[in-house]
């Protein structure tokens, strides 16, 4: 009974990570008719699968052995991390909030590691470094770079007059950029649901990113029209070439934490990203929509917390 109940929770997290992870990745192309609603996710699915089978192993050692000792790490103990997760992921979704699934995902770690009182405080030090570091260093680069092209003036005039010809490398760029995050994604968020199974001797790496994969890609069909249109259009409306730019900086920033093995947030760096768009076009507002924006810092904040507390509360009160 234990053991379906984990394959419950993993699917249902998997699929919820799935409809989370969709938004970043594929909103301004599906909402600039470059691609359908199937092809979206098609792509979206194919991506993350090649992320994680390429790049995501270090994240997963990370989730599996890296916040407290892995003679805790049993199969209870990862049902509940990842049941904590879920349950916060999917309140997120209800709000139409895209969530860090890393974020509640080492919350519920985290409680964990409260209860048996077993810490590694130098992988959680540098971790909550990168948390922040990243974050800030996507908004600066992208604030640097779209400055270059935005407000028109003389000296970017010669940008404005090639647009139309570079139509179809336009999209091209958009769509390939829209592939990149979800390669991203798959090399860091896949290995949330994988980490805690492997950290319990349940599966192997390999096996969990081939059977776990793939269900961002359902997840991403069942559960995207909650979180599309969140970020790319509530907060700020993107065109083509300023998605490809915050995809490609963010997409970037998340690959070069996966490559340090450390789980790190894509909706965050793509939401920062996008504020610092938002900054440049509306001066001394963050972006156009205000109540997006605390309603998503809000969720951001609330949700790795209710986290948490559900993983230390569930494991306190079962005497596990």
């Amino acid at each position: 009974m234990e053991l379906l109940l984990l394959v419950i929770i993993v699917i249902f997290f998997a699929l919820n990570m799935g409809g989370s992870g969709i938004a970043p990745s594929f909103a301004a192309v599906h909402g600039a008719n470059l691609v359908s609603r199937k092809k979206a996710v098609f792509l979206f699915g194919f991506f993350v699968i090649l992320g994680a089978s390429i790049l995501g192993n270090r994240v997963a050692k990370t989730l599996s052995t890296g916040f407290f000792a892995r003679e805790f790490f049993t199969p209870q103990v990862a049902l509940i991390i990842l049941a904590s997760a879920a349950i916060s992921l999917f309140a997120a979704n209800l709000l139409k909030v895209p969530q860090s699934t890393s974020w509640v995902t080492v919350f519920a770690t985290l409680g964990a590691a409260l209860h048996f009182s077993s810490f590694n405080w130098q992988t959680i030090t540098s971790m909550i470094g990168m948390w922040f570091a990243l974050p800030v260093i996507g908004f600066t680069i992208t604030f640097m770079l779209f400055k270059v092209i935005y407000p028109p003036r003389a000296a970017n005039f010669w940008f404005y007059e090639k647009v139309h010809s570079w139509k179809n490398y336009i999209h091209f760029i958009s769509l390939a950029s829209s592939c990149y995050v979800a390669f991203a994604i798959g090399s860091n968020n896949v290995a949330n649901a994988v980490g805690p199974l492997i950290g319990a001797n349940l599966i192997t790496p390999i096996l969990g990113f081939i059977l776990i994969s793939p269900l961002f890609g359902v997840g991403g069909w069942l559960i995207q029209d909650r979180t599309m249109k969140t970020i790319g259009k509530e907060i700020v409306p993107l065109g083509l070439i300023t998605s490809s730019l915050v995809s490609i900086v963010t997409a970037t920033l998340l690959i070069i934490a996966s490559l340090l093995g450390f789980p790190q947030s894509l909706v965050q760096l793509n939401a920062l990203a996008i504020m610092a768009v938002g900054t440049i076009k509306h001066e001394h507002v963050l972006a156009a929509g205000e109540k997006a924006v605390q309603k998503s810092f809000a969720v951001w904040l609330l949700a790795p917390l209710l986290s948490g507390i559900l993983s230390y509360v569930t494991l306190t009160l079962l005497k596990v």
